[in-house]
């Protein structure tokens, strides 16, 4: 048994191991085993690990081979999927889009092309031979001019109209001016041969005349100008051999030569044209009527008996398509550019609207504030600089573009000049200037424009100024919902303008004003502000009374305020009864009664002088108290906002940072919240002794004292304004790669607490506080006497606050200017690098690049061929010209601009040409530069305000070059 059963357990122990070998040699084979998916696997991964290195050692050749005995091993479904693989990863680019698209679709296409441009799309190949050459695409143009074909052509003839196009164009008669001239006439009388054959001298000697100066011209300027971005002032010069031996001589020569080419410029500005002269003619060519349509033409026709009035519209006001659209029917509205005009310019414009005529009032609606206007950029117009020869010489010229006094002229300025004493003697001025009325509000500018609907200094009696040109209720909701509406409207704009970009600025604005106030529901907006504002004052009364019932309790003050606003009417209705049936009575008794003769006459001359005196004294008083009480209720509300940002932000980011559930880090917090919360101190102890001044308020208290000692301790605020940029990305930053800080924001922006303003609106309050300040305190010392203690520190106090805000201005200029310049470098392909100095954008024109045909005849005969768009950049020293292209989108009207770097030239070595007007050409000028020299053409009226401002900028670039 034993023997039996050892014999068995080898048996089995020899099957075992022959199993085991078995697999072994399974392994290696080439066989690979389906039922371990492991090794199955394995295997697999190493054998195609083997035959990639064995096809690394072939050689191309037999690469080839191997793959295209793969591929024919392949079955159609592994055909296809590599079709696809290559498909997905070398898309196809290149597509004829004939044998693509359905025929209809390709014909369509092509029958935008003209004859010409399809006999060339035939030679492509035979597709497009074949679709370019069908009935249907050259039946229209042969119809179109008359040609019909004389048969039918059979089903399958094809390119019979083709043919028969051609052969009419081939016995055309062509002849040229002179042989037409001789066959059929002209209107003119004939000439005779004498005088054709002088008109032909004299048109040869004027050829060579012009030929001789310009090639001395052009000889002048190879003398004078350096080579191309050379770097140099002359290379002839630093070739000279006595360069070593005297360079004295030499930098004398290259300052001479500089100095010549200044010349040139400066003689090429003022060969320019200008504008009308004071006797009415012109020096330069009249403008067709048919090319620029008047703009009385388009909204409405006015006689030229009829006085209209125009109202001027600066582009910097916010929401300006809104006020635009808020012109009544009559006014003639003028849409300008802030940036890139000058006064020259801006005048040009307003006698080209008027025609000539006279308007009976002109209002002005730009920036500014009580001291000064905020015409155009650069232009800021107060008591310094208004008799400068520019700004005076501008000022007249508008005074005599409308109705006398005696008339009734006047202008209407919508600043606040007339809150201040700048402001008030900058009207005193500009009156006595023109012998025209001006007028301005009287209201306090505390940053919106409600000081519109204030009472205005020098205004007719029973007449309202803003109601002359503005719908009441239109402009009343501009004003309330500015900061709103500027915002909504820049996606608007960037919707809406490529659909209206061949429309006029004017009727742009008009439509898109509209389209907001339309959005709005501008009725139920003005049918609903009282009651929100009832409702909003009875949710604050409800929260600080805490009611068990606060409907009941909401209800009855509703009913409250119904009730008092009745019997306020019924007691204004009462008392105007009363005071007119008072003065029935008076006039009854005045005819009853003789006069009093115990009074003097100088005695009553004398109590009349002693009441008006002690009226105005009372009046300083109120309106101080009033101004006072005013700048304690608005720096209470500054402070409230920036404790707004300390109790929503800050103290809930420190609490999760001291819990161990930091939303931002320490740092970051240091960053953003730091400067803030030292301007929350400051103007809380500022707040503190303004509160505990008027407590005790009275004629003699002072203010400026305040003021001043503020005005010591703004470095704090200096040090929030240098972060600002940094806080600002940082915030931006932190949102970005902190998902819970930008949960955290989610739930604490755009909240009742905060005003429905995010965190960085919020911080926008900080720099409109100081022109807050700056328009208070012109009206507390408008307001205060001369011989007044708190008047000197008043006046220190305004001081210290505009320089204060001029230097937050340039801070936001230049920021403005180097955003304006990324976008410009972004835009612009092969752009140089533009930040450089204190260079700015000034204006952008677009323009046409035309070719001279034929420059050997006179101006006045030269045809020109238009062969470029190009896109001119305007900056303060140099000129970036650039090739423009324009892209449709498919299915869309909106359009893609494009911009390609040409050259860019600075502006004291670029010469001006001007271009008169002929038959064949409108609105061409030159610009040269030191290589490159380019013909351009504007639309309508744009050359003039175009040379104007380019005119202006070469010669302070000139100044500052010397």
């Amino acid at each position: 048994m034993n023997r039996e059963i050892s014999t068995e357990m080898s048996v089995r122990d020899s099957s075992n191991e022959s199993k085991v070998i078995e697999c072994f040699q399974r392994r290696f084979s080439a066989w690979t085993p389906i039922i371990n998916k492991s090794l199955n696997k394995q295997l697999f991964q190493e054998r195609v690990s083997l035959i990639t290195h064995w096809f690394d050692l072939w050689s191309d050749k037999q690469r080839k081979e191997f793959l295209l005995t793969i591929l024919q091993n392949c079955s159609h479904s592994q055909l296809k999927f590599i079709k696809d693989w290559f498909t997905e990863k070398i898309p196809v680019v290149k597509v004829d889009f004939c044998t693509m698209l359905p025929r209809f679709i390709s014909l369509y296409i092509f029958s935008f092309l003209n004859p010409m441009d399809l006999c060339a799309a035939a030679q492509v190949n035979w597709p497009w031979k074949f679709l370019t050459e069908q009935d249907c695409l050259w039946r229209p143009k042969c119809i179109r001019l008359g040609w019909f074909l004389p048969y039918d052509p059979s089903d399958n003839e094809y390119g019979a109209w083709k043919r028969h196009y051609i052969a009419c164009v081939a016995t055309l008669d062509w002849l040229t001016p002179r042989e037409a001239s001789a066959i059929y006439g002209t209107l003119n009388e004939p000439k005779s041969e004498n005088e054709e054959q002088e008109e032909r001298q004299r048109e040869r000697c004027l050829r060579r005349i012009i030929l001789g100066r310009l090639a001395l011209h052009k000889r002048e300027l190879f003398k004078v100008r350096p080579p191309w971005m050379s770097g140099t002032h002359c290379s002839t010069v630093l070739k000279s051999r006595c360069q070593l031996q005297i360079p004295q001589v030499i930098k004398d020569h290259i300052g001479l030569r500089t100095a010549l080419e200044k010349q040139l410029v400066l003689a090429s500005l003022e060969a320019l044209p200008k504008k009308k002269n004071v006797s009415g003619s012109r020096s330069y060519p009249l403008l067709s009527n048919k090319h620029f349509p008047r703009v009385d033409h388009k909204y409405g026709n006015f006689s030229h008996s009829v006085q209209t009035s125009l109202v001027l519209i600066s582009s910097w006001i916010p929401a300006y398509e809104m006020v635009l659209d808020s012109v009544k029917t009559g006014v003639i509205p003028l849409v300008y550019e802030y940036t890139g005009l000058t006064l020259e310019s801006l005048l040009l414009l307003i006698e080209k609207v008027l025609d000539g005529r006279k308007a009976q009032s002109i209002g002005i609606f730009s920036g500014g504030n009580s001291r000064e206007i905020n015409l155009l950029q650069g232009y800021s117009i107060g008591v310094e600089n208004l008799l400068t020869p520019e700004v005076r010489e501008f000022w007249e010229k508008l005074g005599s573009c409308v109705a006398t006094q005696e008339e009734g002229g006047h202008v209407d300025i919508f600043v606040p000049l007339a809150a201040s004493e700048a402001g008030t003697k900058v009207l005193s001025q500009l009156s006595r200037l023109t012998g025209t009325m001006f007028s301005s509000p009287m209201g306090i500018a505390t940053g919106s424009y409600q000081h519109i609907l204030s009472d205005w200094l020098g205004q007719k009696q029973g007449t309202f100024p803003p109601s002359i040109y503005f719908c009441d209720h239109k402009l009343q909701t501009w004003y309330s919902f500015t900061e709103f509406l500027e915002e909504t409207l820049k996606s608007v704009r960037k919707q809406l303008r490529p659909h209206f970009e061949m429309l006029q600025r004017n009727i742009t604005g008009k439509i898109l004003g509209q389209f907001m106030f339309d959005s709005l529901s501008l009725a139920s907006v003005l049918a609903n502000q009282e009651t929100a504002q009832v409702l909003a004052d009875g949710l604050i009364q409800l929260s600080k009374e805490k009611s068990e019932n606060p409907l009941e309790y909401l209800s009855y003050f509703l009913l409250k305020k119904s009730s008092k606003k009745n019997k306020e009417s019924d007691e204004h209705f009462i008392s105007t009864t009363l005071s007119l049936s008072t003065k029935e009575r008076n006039m009854k008794g005045d005819h009853s009664q003789d006069k009093m003769t115990s009074i003097s006459e100088g005695d009553l001359k004398l109590e009349v002088l002693v009441n008006l005196e002690r009226k105005l004294q009372m009046d300083l008083a109120e309106m101080r108290t009033r101004i006072a009480g005013e700048l304690l209720k608005s720096e209470r509300k500054y402070v409230q906002m920036l404790e707004t940002v300390r109790d929503v932000y800050v103290t809930p980011l420190k609490a999760a940072l001291a819990s161990n559930k930091a939303i931002l880090s320490s740092t970051d917090v240091q960053i953003i919240f730091s400067d803030i919360l030292c301007v929350l101190d400051l103007n809380r102890h500022f707040l503190e002794e303004l509160t505990g001044r008027l407590q005790e308020w009275g004629p003699a208290q002072c203010l400026g004292e305040i003021f001043t000692k503020f005005g010591l301790r703004l470095k704090i605020y200096t040090n929030f304004f240098n972060n600002y940029p940094i806080i600002l990305k940082t915030i931006e930053k932190c949102r970005e790669i902190i998902p819970s800080f930008r949960a955290f924001l989610k739930r604490q922006d755009k909240t009742i607490v905060t005003r429905m303003m995010s965190l960085q609106e919020l911080f926008l309050y900080l720099p409109r506080r100081f022109e807050e300040y700056v328009n208070l305190l012109y009206g507390l010392r408008l307001h205060t006497p001369a011989d007044h203690v708190d008047r000197e520190d008043l006046t220190t106090a305004i001081k210290q606050m505009k320089r204060y805000i001029d230097y937050i201005n340039q801070l936001k200029q230049n920021v403005n200017r180097k955003d304006q310049l990324s976008d410009i470098e972004r835009n612009v392909c092969g752009c140089p690098t533009l930040s450089e100095g204190n260079r700015f954008l000034i204006r952008v024109q677009d323009v046409a690049q035309l070719r001279c045909c034929n420059e050997e005849v006179s101006f006045s005969l030269r045809l020109y061929e238009h062969i470029h768009d190009l896109s001119l950049f305007l900056f303060n020293d140099a000129l970036l010209v650039s090739h423009r292209t324009i892209t449709h989108t498919p299915f869309e009207r909106t359009i893609q601009t494009t911009y390609q770097f040409l050259a860019l030239v600075v502006l004291h070595r670029l010469l001006i040409e001007d271009i008169p007007d002929s038959k064949y050409i409108k609105n061409a000028f030159i610009l040269q530069g030191p290589k490159c020299q380019w013909i351009c053409s504007t639309e309508n009226e744009d050359k003039l305000v175009w040379l104007s401002v380019l005119q202006s900028s070469i010669r302070s670039s000139i100044e500052k070059y010397d």
